[in-house]
């Protein structure tokens, strides 16, 4: 079979307290997800989430329904987000094909069965990110580039945050029962991706980091405002954001993010702030 999965389960804060440097790995650190002929994927108990990597190198790759959904299909409840991080390729959805650039995206809606990867040259393959969240309502299938995109422009040099936030699965864009994703690419010169950090007690989160250069790491902050912990992480690796947690990261170079979300809040905006220096 080439879909391999693990579940990871909800925490409180109280127990992350407690959690020593492997411990902390273990229970949010997504790794090996862009492996050739696979798909890989993580069933996280926050919000029901799911990420993963489906990576068709040498043959196409169906997306089928895992044991935790209990489902006869994958998208029997759910809904789904694509994004290519690697070379062309498509996604076949109910037998209507989209191709897929580097850092394309495409939102596929509750109700589609037949979902197949396929990579146009087995040398450079496609690397598609997925998430999904469970879905409520049938939306349709939309592919959505950087010219479809919501584009902000957020913070300064000055603090090492200027950063450009294409927002390419959010409700200004397409519609969507609760999954929200987007990419923020950091300028030339500025580390921070998420600064000042904040915490939506309405949403869980899922940063994928790439784009981060061979022997250089990208530091992700995560825990309460004021008893925050980090993880190491490198390129094509995940990390899972309770609602409780901050979730910000700073990299040794270069990099680029893609931010998930699933909740019962849609709004983009809606976050708790905590300011910089009343971080622990």
């Amino acid at each position: 079979m080439s879909i391999n999965y693990e579940t990871r389960y909800a925490s409180s804060p109280k127990e992350v307290k407690k959690l020593d440097t492997k411990e902390l790995r273990e229970e949010f650190l997504i790794q090996n997800l862009m492996q050739n002929d696979e798909i890989n994927l993580t069933y996280t108990h926050f919000d029901r989430y799911i990420a993963g990597g489906a990576v068709p190198a040498n043959k196409s790759l169906k997306l089928e329904a895992i044991d935790p959904l209990k489902a006869s299909y994958f998208l029997e409840r759910r809904e789904l987000g694509v994004i290519n991080v690697g070379g062309s390729g498509t996604v076949e959805v109910d037998g209507e094909i989209f191709t897929l650039d580097y850092k394309e995206a495409l939102y596929v809606g509750r109700g589609n069965k037949d979902i197949i990867f396929k990579s146009d040259d087995p040398k450079k393959p496609a690397l598609f990110y997925l998430n999904s969240a469970p879905a409520h309502k049938e939306y349709p299938t939309k592919k959505i580039t950087k010219e479809n995109a919501e584009i902000v422009e957020l913070g300064a040099l000055e603090t090492s945050n200027a950063r450009t936030i294409n927002k390419l699965i959010v409700q200004s864009v397409v519609q969507t029962c609760q999954l929200q994703m987007g990419m923020t690419e950091l300028k030339t010169g500025s580390v921070w991706n998420t600064m000042p950090a904040h915490v939506h007690d309405r949403r869980m989160e899922v940063y994928f980091y790439f784009e981060v250069p061979k022997e250089q790491s990208v530091c992700h902050f995560m825990g309460q405002p004021d008893e925050t912990r980090h993880l190491w992480l490198q390129n094509n690796e995940a990390v899972i954001s309770p609602p409780w947690s901050i979730h910000a990261g700073s990299g040794t170079s270069s990099y680029t993010f893609i931010w998930g979300m699933a909740g019962e809040n849609l709004d983009y905006g809606d976050m708790d702030m905590a300011a910089i220096k009343d971080l622990k």
